[in-house]
């Protein structure tokens, strides 16, 4: 069984974050106040080729924050962990704080 997955191309591998389902006083919050559909991207591919060849970086690195959209991407299940494989251009964008 693989222990690391690379992805290949302009592919993310993301892990989905959890989102509180209490507030910080123990109340339970509701699926809509829940936040937004985040993500930490776990490995980046090496990034898309042009016309001409040359290579287009990924521009996403390993630790970023990301906003996924509702639905799509590839489950994968690695070490017993569920991920997401997306490509570069369907995820949303970046989070920073």
């Amino acid at each position: 069984m693989a222990k690391r997955l690379i992805p290949s191309l302009n592919r993310v591998l993301v892990e989905k974050l959890l989102q509180p389902k209490t507030s910080a006083g123990g109340i339970l919050l509701p699926k809509t106040a829940q936040q937004l559909n985040a993500a930490k991207v776990i490995a980046v591919g090496p990034g898309d080729r042009d016309r001409d060849g040359k290579l287009i970086p990924v521009s996403l690195n390993e630790g970023d924050t990301v906003l996924l959209p509702e639905y799509g991407g590839t489950e994968v299940k690695l070490a017993e962990k569920e991920y997401l494989l997306f490509r570069e251009h369907d995820i949303l964008g970046k989070l920073e704080e």
